[in-house]
């Protein structure tokens, strides 16, 4: 078994950060309590899709968890496809320098794996047929 974790953009935790916690400060100072409970509620939501999203390969599948929401098992012998994209599509992933994985016959999934060079090695090693498409190349093994 092989987990990774998703890479996580720095831009995106800063924003989040700001909005909503200028929200809640703004909330707390003016005293409306009452306002504040769904904000936190807000908050530890995606704190909690933020520690609890990663991949993990194991025998022939690659499982996407992305907290409670998404779990997703993909077998690895029906991955077509994987290409780079930065498309802001949602997706489980918490970065836009994604993966993007064809799989079946019509299947997409966009994730983020921190260490794409060793997921891809990873998916590899059970499925040489995978074709890889990084940017300005393409690789065939």
């Amino acid at each position: 078994m092989e987990k990774f974790e998703s890479k996580i953009d720095l831009w995106l935790v800063l924003f989040l950060s700001v909005i909503f916690g200028g929200i809640a400060i703004k909330l707390a100072l003016d005293g409306v309590w009452g306002s504040l409970i769904p904000i936190v509620f807000t908050i530890a939501f995606i704190v909690h899709m933020f520690t609890t999203t990663f991949y993990i390969i194991e025998s022939e599948n690659l499982i996407i968890k992305c907290g409670f929401l998404i779990n997703i098992s993909i077998s690895v012998t029906a991955i077509k496809k994987i290409s780079e994209t930065n498309n802001v599509m949602s997706s489980p992933a918490l970065s836009l320098d994604r993966l993007e994985i064809l799989y079946n016959k019509f299947d997409t999934v966009m994730i983020s794996p921190k260490d794409k060079t060793k997921f891809i090695e990873a998916i590899q090693k059970i499925n040489p047929q995978v074709e890889i498409k990084l940017k300005n190349k393409t690789l065939v093994t």
